[in-house]
């Protein structure tokens, strides 16, 4: 063999040495990237998890924040947490709660999903027993929002807000949703007990962003059922939820305060317990017109029950046998009995309704009632 030749066979020997060398040197370089990786993740996943904190006030290099609980600590700022300033959400330390970095997030609620916000079709005729009701709120609510110039004239202010006490299912959430479809206003329907059950540490926030919401849809009406739950009287303030629900409420009251008198939203409050309210709700300024919701007395029950049978074909009966009968019911609970009696004739297969069926749909409303007493004085 030529040396020529011989020469070319060791080039390639060579050339294919170096070649797998270099392919080996990357590979292992890849296989040395990766277990870095998996190391730096593994110690990841064993350093302690950071706690989400809202930044109160800054000093120097040192911030007051407030942890989910409520408490409050004076901290310090690590180098590289960046510019912070009252209101940012930060990343903590659990140990010693140092300010580790600011998050980029949006500090408002999508308000829309924890509220109900509707444009209600309820009329006055739809509602029975409640003239005096319907005449006050008529006069605190619906004239300010259609006529505002009259009360320019006359040089007075009217109420900003409403309280609307009484036993429950008497018509307090029906009455404001007709004055609010009665001004055109939207509804925007907020339940105290759920806000101060779900949005522990956020419930003054989004308070705000209730009140910003209700601006912007003006012509408005704010709603908040069992209000009790927001403005119960206190005499201490001792747990963190106890803390929440004051700084709830303070907002709550914050707000009332700031709306002008003429302003077109409103605020109407209903409870069941006005006997627990804190007086500072129903001070003049704020839901300073109140009016008592009361169950249905003889006249009122045959007004209700009229409109809820209105389009039911009914048999000829003594008709003050079966109201008599409804002696203390709630407007709801003369609901149900129409209902009830309605269901009882469907399955008798009878389109006509008679009177068997509304005695029968009395005692089966008054028998759920009082299971629904037992059920509270067990568990409530």
């Amino acid at each position: 063999m030529a040396v020529k030749d011989k020469k070319k066979i060791l080039d390639k020997v060579i050339y294919s040495y170096t070649t797998s060398s270099n392919e080996l040197e990357e590979e292992n370089r890849l296989l040395r990237e990766t277990v870095k990786n998996l190391r730096e993740e593994l110690e990841r996943f064993k350093s302690p998890p950071l706690m989400i904190c809202e930044v109160k006030e800054i000093s120097g290099n040192k911030a007051v924040i407030r942890i989910p609980n409520g408490n409050e600590f004076f901290v310090n700022i690590s180098s590289g947490a960046g510019k912070l300033k009252a209101g940012d959400l930060v990343l903590v330390e659990q140990k010693n709660l140092t300010v580790v970095e600011k998050i980029p997030t949006s500090r408002h609620f999508a308000v829309e999903r924890f509220v109900i916000v509707e444009k209600p079709t309820i009329k006055w005729k739809n509602i029975g027993g409640l003239d005096q009701q319907i005449h006050e709120i008529q006069e605190v609510v619906e004239l300010p929002l259609k006529k505002p110039e009259l009360f320019k004239k006359v040089g007075i202010t009217p109420p900003k807000g409403v309280l609307l006490y009484g036993p429950p299912g008497t018509g307090k959430t029906l009455l404001a949703k007709a004055v609010a479809a009665s001004t055109n206003s939207t509804f925007i329907e907020v339940v105290g007990s759920e806000l101060v059950q779900k949005f522990i540490g956020e419930g003054a926030k989004l308070v705000k962003e209730i009140f910003e919401l209700a601006k912007k849809k003006a012509p408005a009406i704010i709603f908040i059922d069992e209000i009790d739950a927001l403005a119960a009287k206190r005499m201490e303030i001792g747990t963190s939820g106890e803390r929440e629900v004051n700084r709830t409420f303070m907002q709550l009251l914050a707000e009332i305060d700031g709306f002008k008198h003429l302003g077109d939203v409103k605020v109407i409050g209903a409870t069941n317990r006005k006997d627990i309210l804190d007086p500072a709700v129903i001070r003049p300024g704020r839901l300073d017109r109140l009016i008592y919701v009361p169950i249905p007395n003889l006249e009122a029950r045959k007004e209700i029950f009229k409109i809820h049978t209105k389009d039911m074909k009914l048999e000829k009966f003594n008709l003050k046998l079966i109201l008599d009968k409804m002696e203390g019911f709630s407007g709801a609970e003369i609901k149900s009995v129409c209902t009830e009696a309605g269901y009882f004739a469907i399955r008798d297969k009878r389109v006509k309704v008679k009177k068997e069926d509304f005695l029968k749909a009395i005692d089966k409303v008054k028998q759920e009632e009082e299971q629904e007493r037992e059920y509270k004085h067990m568990f409530g």
